[in-house]
């Protein structure tokens, strides 16, 4: 457990919230070791861990599933959530900001977040695994389960891309208004994570800060099993 919190104190917040603000994600480097990695995916075949799984097919969401986690979290999921939530809490509070929204700031502390999250009803845990076979991919979408939504999340990278699968890139499409969407295709290491927006950015525009909508899926994975670990800071009705 020590590890997770020495690769955490290793991260560059500055940079990050730089790479969010301008492109809408960032990597962080990494946060979990090979073996943590593994731990996690030998968790998937036991739904006694887990609240909920999502075939794609049967809603269209892509090909794939997926289990949301049920509490209590397993620790290193718990932990990567409370760490990580302070930091991007800061960057959430300067979009808040600039966008003029209504509505409290984000609090400092995440287990004070849940608590608002539980006042309007939204008390499911929403971190997930997701489990992609040959062929499988994931539509684009954001990840919104009530009224409540924190404006960034993480996925970990469970596995290596070319070695455990091809394919199966994260894909980030920003519409911007009155242009064409653009694409961006990221991959990040084993144990290594990508932030990046739930729903929009601000962006700077001649007359004051305007939200860019932003969306995220997942190529076709070509060959082999490609897990990775989400972490959605708002809970779910």
């Amino acid at each position: 457990m020590n590890r997770t919190l020495e690769k955490n104190s290793n991260i560059d917040w500055a940079a990050i919230s730089e790479s969010l603000s301008s492109s809408g994600y960032a990597l962080t480097g990494q946060l979990l070791s090979p073996a943590q990695c593994e731990d996690l995916i030998s968790l998937y075949s036991d739904d006694a861990n887990f609240r909920s799984q999502v075939v794609m097919e049967r809603y269209r969401f892509g090909k794939g599933d997926y289990k949301y986690f049920c509490y209590p979290l397993p620790p290193i999921v718990h932990q990567l959530r409370e760490i990580t939530y302070p930091h991007l809490a800061k960057i959430a509070n300067s979009w808040h900001a600039q966008l003029g929204e209504p509505g409290a700031s984000f609090p400092e502390d995440h287990e004070a977040f849940l608590r608002r999250c539980k006042t309007a009803g939204q008390k499911l845990p929403t971190p997930l695994m997701l489990h992609y076979e040959k062929s499988g991919y994931n539509c684009l979408h954001q990840d919104l389960y009530g009224e409540i939504a924190f404006p960034l999340q993480l996925v970990v990278m469970l596995g290596q891309q070319g070695e455990d699968w091809d394919g199966g890139e994260f894909v980030l499409v920003e519409n911007v208004p009155r242009a064409q969407s653009r694409a961006e295709v990221i991959t990040a290491s084993q144990g290594h994570a990508i932030v990046f927006t739930t729903r929009y950015r601000p962006v700077r525009g001649s007359r004051g800060w305007y939200r860019v909508a932003m969306r995220h899926g997942v190529s076709r994975v070509r060959r082999g099993s490609r897990y990775t670990l989400g972490i959605i800071y708002h809970d779910a009705k």
